[in-house]
């Protein structure tokens, strides 16, 4: 039992000083002005949800360039062409994206090139 208590402890003393010497970021390091737009860019894509059109999520997203189909695309950010979100949608017709088409999937944002065609 002893054994096991020991090696207990220097287990859990081995994940306190592993999680010790991770580096944290200095709090005068920290842009605040940045920090406060990245969580005013993710408040904003996240209003966008399964469920409403196309036309929704146009009034935060525009489109992008690439491949896509009516039924699937990758929009931006209408303030930052390098936060992006793929969207899956119910399509109302197959030759034309439409207004009323229901999004029934949204990626969550991430972070990529732009994409120019």
């Amino acid at each position: 039992m002893d054994r096991l208590a020991r090696f207990l402890f220097l287990g859990i003393l081995a994940i306190v000083a592993v999680a010790q010497s991770e580096p944290r970021p200095n709090p005068s390091q920290i842009d605040r002005a940045h920090t406060a737009w990245i969580a005013d860019v993710l408040n904003a894509t996240q209003t966008v949800k399964a469920g409403m059109t196309r036309a929704d999520l146009m009034k935060v997203f525009t489109t992008e360039g690439g491949l896509s189909t009516t039924s699937r695309r990758t929009y931006v950010y209408r303030e930052c062409p390098y936060v992006k979100v793929d969207v899956r949608f119910a399509v109302s017709g197959r030759d034309k994206e439409l207004p009323a088409d229901e999004i029934i999937e949204i990626s969550r944002p991430y972070l990529a090139w732009s994409v120019w065609d």
